[in-house]
């Protein structure tokens, strides 16, 4: 009888990413951040972007020195596709080439209704979460085809699998991350590469102080009254569906924190205002 691909058993998800070489945008704060981390911790070498070249510098000392693991950092806004292919095409002569691209860049601006949103707001929107996603794709998916290997995954939302008041461009941005996703796993059919997306619930980060536009109290409110997930919950999912077994894929994961069951439902020890922070 052929042995099953598990048979024996082979190395944990940690042994499988060591030496792996990941590429994460939007790695400045939040949920990229975490990830650096996470990944460092096993012994994974970093190729990490944001517009925050300062923060990224910081990150990559301390990630070098406490963990022994080759960083580099680049400063890269996600919607600049020119800027995309030049930095690519800088990695490839430098062979620093990702095994794992994590599009994690993305954003929220606003809770207004549609007709009353700010179209500049839409666009930034949809040019990073939507557009920068596609841009990375294209640039790095066929270097990973003509190697036959390689695994993207997409940070999400709940925001793309079910629409909340007001969410509007938002909770579309995402369901396109969604379609996008399903698109490029079927378009794969036949190599080795995986494709998944981590589609998180309300997670702590700095996410609402951007969509309120820094408002502090406002975006301090969204997490009053309960447990949110933090970065490092859902970094942690990530690492775990890209260091399972080669034949495996982890397609889509919704990960909620455990005192919310959808963006309608949401436990908090004190009733107030519910403002959806995914």
């Amino acid at each position: 009888m052929t042995p099953h691909p598990s048979d024996p058993p082979g190395p944990d998800s940690h042994a499988r990413l060591q030496d792996a070489r990941v590429l994460i945008t939007g790695a400045s704060a939040g949920i990229g951040r975490s990830c650096a981390r996470v990944f460092a911790t096993r012994g994974a070498h970093l190729v990490l972007l944001a517009r925050r070249l300062d923060r990224l510098r910081d990150l990559r000392d301390d990630l070098r020195d406490r963990y022994g693991v080759d960083v580099h950092v680049f400063g890269l806004d996600v919607r600049d596709r020119t800027g995309v292919d030049d930095l690519v095409a800088e990695l490839e002569s430098e062979n620093l080439l990702p095994d794992i691209l994590i599009n994690n860049a993305g954003l929220s601006r606003g809770l207004d209704p549609l007709h009353e949103g700010r179209v500049q707001d839409w666009e930034e929107m949809l040019d990073t979460n939507v557009k920068g996603l596609l841009y990375m794709s294209r640039a790095i998916l066929p270097y990973m085809v003509e190697r036959d290997s390689g695994h993207v995954i997409n940070v999400g939302s709940i925001a793309g699998h079910i629409v909340y008041p007001r969410g509007n461009v938002y909770n579309a941005s995402k369901f396109a991350v969604r379609a996008l996703t399903e698109g490029m796993n079927l378009d794969l059919v036949g190599t080795r590469i995986r494709v998944s997306t981590v589609d998180p619930g309300l997670v702590e980060t700095e996410f609402s102080r951007i969509r309120f536009r820094g408002d502090d109290e406002r975006a301090d409110e969204v997490y009053r009254g309960y447990t949110p997930l933090s970065p490092h919950d859902v970094a942690d999912v990530i690492a775990y569906v890209a260091g399972a077994p080669p034949h495996v894929n982890i397609f889509q994961t919704v990960v909620y924190p455990t005192d919310q069951r959808s963006p309608f439902v949401l436990h908090r020890s004190s009733p107030d205002q519910d403002e959806a922070g995914t």
